[in-house]
């Protein structure tokens, strides 16, 4: 899905999320009578939800349960990755289909911040880092971007502009690591090498390139001695390699989707922010066209709808987070097999359009009052 520096600066970009937000209690009785309106019967759709196993997504599930009158099936992997194996059970489980799709991410008002969240069972009620998954994939080559700011050193020499470069940094035979675009920040000479201009023990200094000075400004430059490189480090002067083994537990490509685009996601204000997003993007590509070719949904109205979750803690006094929705795109099939897709703005445009009262939801309280009431049903061997 992410190929160039172009398709990932522009991806990143069309994902919009000022303006873009609805509270989830809001967002499900929109999208229920969303799909009313295109001819889904009540009663007899089948929600299902591909979430992150985080406590965190109890909030969302419970409200799905409340507006579309049953829990909703299970498609989700650890990261908010969708189970596409699991489409012919979900098919079968019901005559009107939904899906949800989401990779989420913490968020703290108190400092404005994205990426953790308040874990209330522990101890001492901890933040703890949202969502752990992508925290987890994120660290490895979150280490290997700050020892390249660290060992990346910018510095003049009798009038030329050079940057000094790690030689683990310039060993292009490493199977994995941060590997610099070497073409677009070393100067070529005439015979078009890139030759270094100085040598040391453990790094070589190059001319740089004049792309690599014009993004970096003249200023940037000490008028004496070296500084590193630190936050200059651009993202469209290097990228990664990583050996990605599969999770025997889950066997899901969230590294592999986030691979691509890391660099921008490593040097981004919010890392987790963006990894959510760009997940969340690399899921609905792939996911909505193994939903087209999937015999059990031929026949069948559908509602693939992806997007982001960001968990605001629980403030004093509440038990669940205050989760909002950040749509993204949305799949729409009609029984005779025509359909459509939603960009962003075509989707929240159509979830406003509708109203976020729903006559047919269902009180879970009274529910289970009943089914607390009940005659008791003896299984007999």
């Amino acid at each position: 899905m992410y190929s160039s520096t172009t398709n990932i600066r522009a991806l990143l970009g069309d994902f919009h999320i000022e303006g873009m937000m609805l509270r989830y209690s809001s967002f499900v009785p929109r999208l229920y009578n969303y799909c009313k309106s295109l001819g889904f019967e009540a009663g007899k759709i089948m929600p299902s939800r591909a979430f992150c196993s985080d406590e965190s997504q109890g909030y969302p599930i419970i409200l799905i349960a409340k507006h579309f009158g049953t829990f909703p099936f299970n498609h989700g992997r650890v990261g908010g990755i969708v189970a596409t194996s699991r489409h012919r059970p979900h098919a079968a489980h019901g005559k009107d289909m939904v899906i949800i799709q989401a990779s989420h991410v913490g968020y703290d008002p108190a400092t404005r911040t994205f990426g953790t969240y308040r874990r209330m069972q522990t101890e001492k009620q901890e933040f703890g880092t949202c969502c752990g998954k992508l925290g987890e994939v994120l660290d490895w080559y979150s280490n290997e971007y700050q020892f390249a700011q660290e060992n990346i050193f910018l510095h003049r020499y009798e009038g030329d502009y050079l940057i000094r470069i790690d030689n683990q940094l310039l060993r292009e035979n490493r199977e994995e690591g941060l590997f610099l675009n070497l073409e677009r920040v070393v100067e070529r000479r005439e015979n078009g090498e890139l030759t270094p201009l100085r040598s040391f023990s453990t790094s070589k200094a190059y001319p740089v390139s004049c792309e690599f000075r014009r993004l970096l400004g003249d200023d940037v430059w000490p008028l004496n001695g070296e500084i590193a490189i630190g936050k200059h480090l651009l993202p469209e002067m290097f990228r990664f390699k990583r050996n990605i083994d599969e999770d025997p537990e889950d066997q899901q490509p969230l590294e592999r989707n986030l691979l691509n685009p890391m660099a921008w996601i490593v040097t981004s204000k919010a890392p987790l922010l963006t990894a959510a997003q760009v997940n969340t993007q690399a899921e609905f590509d792939r996911t909505f066209r193994t939903i087209v070719k999937e015999h059990g949904y031929q026949g069948k109205k559908v509602v693939y709808i992806a997007g982001l979750h960001i968990d605001i803690s629980p403030q004093p006094g509440q038990l669940f987070p205050l989760t909002k929705f950040v749509p993204w795109a949305a799949y729409i099939q009609d029984s005779d097999g025509s359909h459509q897709t939603l960009e962003q703005h075509e989707l929240m445009n159509a979830l406003l359009a509708h109203p976020d009262q729903n006559p047919d939801m269902i009180d879970l309280e009274d529910a289970i009052r009943i089914m607390g009431k009940a005659e008791e049903i003896k299984v007999r061997l």
